[in-house]
Order: structure tokens, then C-alpha cells, then sequence
């Protein structure tokens, strides 16, 4: 299914709802926001953003986040 739906999913969780994608890598480098360390180019890795956000899920994809894959999967460990 994640396939069919071009890596992209929906996630809910304790802190929220969450339109969750899977990306090959970019171009440039990210900072992940659990651990502060930089995601390289060309990592593959996880877009997140909320789709309950205040100002609705338009909001929340203007503040999307990159993250670690494994950083994305233990977040709710770190709250």
C-alpha cells in the first residue's frame, strides 16, 4: 500500500495527526529535529508533517520536517 500511495502514509499518534512520507534523499542536506544531526544528501530518509495543525494541514506542510528514519519511529519515545 505505502507503495501504491508513492511512500506516502497517515499516522496517528499521541502528539497528532500525521501525513508521513518516505523520500530516497535530496539534494541538499537536512537537520533532523529529534537528534540535531544532518541527514547528508542522497539519505534516505522520512518527510513528516501535521495534518492537524493549527491553521489546518496546509499549515502543517509549510512547517514539514525531515527527519532520521529510525529518529522519526522512536519519537514518541523522547516526548
Amino acid at each position: 500500500m505505502d507503495r501504491a500511495l508513492g511512500g506516502v502514509r497517515h499516522e496517528t499518534a499521541a502528539d497528532g495527526e500525521w501525513t508521513v512520507r518516505r523520500v530516497r534523499g535530496g539534494d541538499k542536506p537536512y537537520v533532523c529535529p529529534a537528534c540535531r544531526q544532518q541527514i547528508p544528501p542522497g539519505t534516505a530518509h522520512v518527510v513528516a508533517w501535521q495534518r492537524d495543525a493549527w491553521g489546518g494541514e496546509a499549515a502543517g506542510l509549510a512547517d514539514r520536517r525531515h527527519w532520521h528514519a529510525s529518529c522519526w519511529q522512536r519519537r514518541e519515545r523522547l516526548r
